[in-house]
């Protein structure tokens, strides 16, 4: 049995999986410092104007949850039940930390409690989110803004995809305007506090 050496393909392999897992952390301090600011800004003495949700679980999720601890002010964490899955991270206020089963029903309290919908940094479940959320907002169901953090051009693909659409007639140039971009978490929250709605398409609202 020959000991690997240091160019073995599987070590190698490992090696490369841990340089990225390093380069990640990068997202979860960006959500952390953003979370911290919107906590900071928005609870103050005997008024909480905003409070942080998020999906309650590890990674991003914490790092959010963890901002608004760091400047000691309550975050929610909406959690779901899964076969092999996370646990409530511990920087939830205890008292603002809910279970769910069912990730419609989940989805549905996000939106109903939301005042915005900040997507950070993920995979095909933060993008689920992100698009009926958004795509929800341009039938006039709701007039929350939904934005993208895009830490180190994490979402450029995205958001060039989402011009794509607009060139090939798929979207509308003022409907794509209201999804929100930011690089740094300061100017995103500025941003949103920019933000007004465009009036819904007639032929969308409810009850027509």
């Amino acid at each position: 049995c020959v000991p690997e050496g240091p160019e073995d393909p599987t070590r190698q392999a490992a090696i490369k999986r841990a340089e990225k897992r390093v380069a990640y952390s990068r997202y979860y301090v960006e959500a952390r410092r953003f979370a911290a600011i919107v906590s900071a800004h928005f609870q103050r003495a005997h008024r909480r104007d905003f409070v942080v949700v998020t999906g309650g679980g590890p990674g991003i999720m914490e790092a959010a949850n963890r901002g608004a601890h760091d400047v000691g002010a309550r975050s929610i964490g909406l959690n779901i039940t899964l076969p092999n899955e996370q646990a409530p991270n511990p920087f939830i206020s205890p008292e603002l930390c809910l279970r769910f089963r069912y990730f419609g029903l989940r989805k549905m309290h996000f939106l109903l409690r939301a005042r915005a919908l900040v997507a950070f940094p993920g995979g095909f479940g933060t993008l689920d989110e992100l698009f009926e959320i958004w795509t929800w907002a341009q039938m006039g169901l709701h007039a929350k803004p939904c934005a993208v953090l895009d830490v180190e051009g994490y979402y450029d693909g995205l958001l060039a995809f989402l011009d794509h659409a607009v060139k090939e007639g798929f979207l509308r140039p003022d409907r794509r305007a209201t999804l929100l971009a930011g690089t740094d978490p300061g100017e995103l929250l500025d941003r949103l506090a920019a933000f007004r709605v465009p009036p819904a398409d007639p032929v969308l609202r409810r009850g027509e």
